[in-house]
């Protein structure tokens, strides 16, 4: 395939502006979402800390979120992206809906894994006298480890789609790039090179996903 002069630079461009929106998104997300998915767990029915009113706000909440499409929900949010970061156009700003919109799904994603972990390590874990906290850190996120690699790295696969997305509205990257010029200029061979390039991140993201969750399950 032919390039011209300017495309080289542009793809690399391009390709730092993504695993910036995914890196960044990622990171955000799972401070966000791993701790709201462990609320779900314990503040379920029979839970250690069984809390009908804040499991149902935040499952509502969650619920939502994970109903919109994101790039509906990248322009229905454009007020509160401008209001976070000043702007609603640009790689930074894409961030703000990416991390809404991933934030929720490692929540549900972290929950699923954890209620993976069989309940006789629970009762184990009470018998012995230990604490909410001590429960959470030393029996259900170690048991449940492997899971939630694969869990994030779903996550991280779908973070890298939206990312993609992310292009349609400006938000710059790989999807922006495809759309800029593969698309709208009608240019084959740009709409290729993108969509091979999104197709070996995924690939990447997953093998490692894989040889992690394999080597924690091992020990």
């Amino acid at each position: 395939m032919q390039f011209e002069p300017w495309f080289w630079p542009e793809f690399f461009s391009a390709l730092n502006e993504t695993l910036y929106m995914v890196f960044a998104g990622l990171i955000i997300s799972v401070l966000i979402g791993l701790p709201v998915g462990i609320i779900l767990v314990i503040t379920r029915e029979n839970g250690i800390l069984q809390n009908k009113i804040v499991f149902n706000i935040l499952s509502v909440v969650i619920n939502i979120f994970r109903s919109v499409p994101f790039i509906i929900l990248m322009v229905a949010i454009t007020p509160f992206t401008r209001f976070i970061v000043g702007t609603s156009i640009g790689t930074t700003a894409a961030i703000v809906p990416l991390v809404l919109y991933t934030a929720f799904y490692i929540a549900r994603l972290v929950e699923n894994s954890l209620l993976e972990v069989d309940a006789g390590t629970i009762e184990l874990a009470e018998a012995m006298g230990a604490t909410p906290w001590q429960i959470i850190w030393r029996f259900l996120l170690p048991e449940a480890l492997s899971s939630l690699v694969l869990a994030l790295t779903i996550a991280t696969i779908g973070l890298i789609g939206a990312s993609a997305m992310a292009g349609a509205v400006g938000g710059g990257g790989i999807g922006d790039l495809a759309i800029t010029y593969g698309y709208n200029q009608f240019k084959t061979n740009i709409m290729i090179i993108t969509v091979i390039t999104l197709i070996v991140m995924v690939q990447v993201v997953q093998s490692i996903g894989n040889v992690v969750s394999k080597k924690i399950r091992r020990k």
